[in-house]
């Protein structure tokens, strides 16, 4: 049951990696290890930064 169990999180893990669903707590990780004295944006403002940066930058989207 385990080896179901671990295949089904590694499936989760990949879907929420190739969604971006896992952005914010890998930039947050990030800021935390190499700019500790940086501030870090609320979740809200990180998303709504990333997609004001994709409006401006179209050629970063596939669609």
């Amino acid at each position: 049951m385990t080896t179901m169990v671990d295949i089904a999180r590694s499936v989760r893990w990949y879907v929420h990696s190739v969604m971006g669903d896992n952005a914010y707590e890998k930039y947050v990780r990030h800021q935390q290890l190499h700019h500790p004295d940086a501030p870090i944006p609320t979740e809200r403002d990180f998303w709504r930064q990333k997609h004001e940066d994709a409006e401006r930058n179209p050629k970063t989207r596939c669609c």
